[in-house]
């Protein structure tokens, strides 16, 4: 008879995601340099891509290289999405604590090559590192939240994790704005420096070293990284092609590379993809199909909405960067009240809150651009980041919480990544969308007005199928739930009555 099983299952039955966390809890001993550690982990990646954002035209009037501003930011993202690939396999092979101190590495090398260059080139060399490093750290971040906090604290840290997000949207350009402008590009691009040196301090701190057998480490799939890194980068060369024509075959290319590459990973011994993955039977499948769908619906308005209040609306720079920080701020908010309800399953419950709301901001979004109204335009935006906030943190949570314990470490690595590729499949269709209706920067106000309608109304309908996975999502969790919680308790009394029999 193994009483220690019996008592395992009951403490699983009594201690779970139900229990409640303090936001208090974050701040002990205990917790404090965990949260510390990895709140800098996201912050590296969220106020790097506002610094280099704010920085870059300056860099630009300095080195020359205009004509390749755009490939700053693709390289970046493309490498990031493909370091989040990769991070699972490195924190098997390596432990977390060796691979976080060599991204972090790869990534002070990439700003350090970005800050000394004297040319655009050796801007996009350095921004390959920095997107790859980054990409690395943010995984292998989301990974270590389920090992080093209980399940009570974990809406807490995500909660945390969108304050971070809030400050760099707010602060961000601010900062390095203020550093550009009495200083220099090259010291705003170094900010990241001191940051990342401190993020290492941290890390040989708090994440311990790991003894990975040989047995336990995972070979790289090089193959199929290259493979996934040309569809990406295709989708965003797709945005920058001179035809029509010629943005549908490379943006339906693209999809297809990806498509097939998610097909072969499936069948493969050592798989990217966490089991399960975009299946529409589990929960983990439909739910990952929402981290997908739902920046890729929004994207439409990181790309087009700035443009359209500054060039429709003849909006300034900062008030129309306004909608942006609106945004950020409900996100924010709307995850903080999330993280801090009692009960876990009403967290649940509202994920498929997120989508609707999501689908109510881009339809807002659409009625004010049909109707010439801009002042549709800020509630929008609001409903948009509460559509986040209110089931982001809890979504990424269920996804840990339905994998298998060993595909846990390739689930949580895979968040941040999806999420990336979402912006970029996004702004690829937008920018698809937009060009069909003859957009670009000398267009007339009318073609201005059926671009952006268009764009919007292709957003809602995205936004709605995250709305039907989101639903779905909600109700396979509940039934699997349930089926746990009835299996638990049939194998704990059978394990008393065993009990029982074998006393007598």
């Amino acid at each position: 008879m193994d009483l220690t099983k019996d008592h395992d299952i009951k403490a699983d039955l009594d201690t779970g995601p139900q229990e409640d966390g303090r936001w208090s809890e974050l701040l002990r001993p205990g917790y404090l340099a965990a949260t510390v550690t990895l709140c800098l982990g996201v912050a590296l990646f969220a106020f790097n891509e506002f610094f280099i954002a704010t920085a870059l035209p300056t860099a630009v009037a300095d080195i020359g290289g205009a004509t390749l501003l755009s490939w700053a930011v693709t390289l970046y993202l493309v490498f990031a999405i493909l370091g989040g690939a990769v991070a699972a396999n490195l924190k098997a092979r390596f432990g977390a604590r060796g691979t976080l101190i060599t991204a972090a590495i790869v990534f002070v090398a990439g700003t350090m090559i970005a800050t000394t260059a004297s040319s655009m080139p050796q801007v996009l060399a350095g921004r390959v590192f920095q997107g790859f490093g980054e990409g690395i750290i943010a995984a292998v971040c989301y990974a270590l939240i389920p090992e080093l906090f209980p399940p009570r604290l974990v809406p807490k840290v995500f909660g945390a994790e969108a304050i971070v997000w809030a400050m760099a949207a707010f602060g961000g350009p601010l900062v390095s704005g203020f550093v550009t402008e009495h200083w220099s590009w090259r010291a705003a691009f170094g900010v990241n420096i001191p940051a990342a040196a401190i993020f290492v301090a941290l890390v040989l701190a708090i994440v311990p070293a790991q003894k990975i057998s040989v047995g336990k480490s995972r070979p790289i799939p090089l193959l199929r990284l290259t493979v996934v890194g040309a569809g990406i980068l295709l989708i965003s060369v797709s945005t920058t092609a001179k035809s029509v024509p010629l943005m549908v075959a490379a943006l339906a290319t693209a999809l297809t590379i990806l498509w097939a590459a998610v097909g072969t990973d499936r069948r493969a011994a050592h798989s990217i993809l966490p089991a399960g993955a975009f299946a529409l039977t589990k929960p983990l499948g439909t739910g990952l199909w929402v981290v997908l769908l739902m920046p890729l619906a929004q994207a439409s308005g990181s790309v087009y909405l700035i443009y359209g209040l500054q060039h429709v609306w003849n909006f300034s720079p900062t008030a129309a960067g306004f909608s942006g920080a609106l945004m950020a701020i409900s996100w924010s908010v709307t995850a903080i009240l999330v993280a801090s309800l009692r009960s876990h399953d009403l967290r649940v419950k509202l994920i498929q809150t997120g989508p609707a709301l999501l689908s109510l901001g881009l339809a807002g979004l659409t009625i004010a651009v049909a109707m010439d109204e801009f002042r549709l335009v800020f509630p929008s935006q609001i409903a948009i980041g509460a559509g986040f906030g209110v089931s982001w943190g809890t979504l990424s949570q269920l996804m840990m919480d339905v994998s298998p314990h060993r595909e846990r470490d390739k689930t949580s690595a895979f968040l941040p990544t999806l999420q990336s590729a979402g912006y970029a499949i996004g702004a690829a269709i937008c920018g698809l969308t937009a060009n069909l209706q003859g957009f670009d920067e000398k267009a007339s106000a009318a073609t201005m007005h059926g671009a952006l309608f268009a764009v919007f109304v292709v957003a809602t309908m995205i936004s709605t199928a995250s709305l039907y996975f989101g639903l779905r999502t909600v109700r396979l969790a509940a039934k699997r739930s349930g089926r746990n919680a009835g299996g638990a308790a049939v194998q704990a009394i059978s394990g008393n009555q065993s009990v029982v029999l074998s006393d007598e």
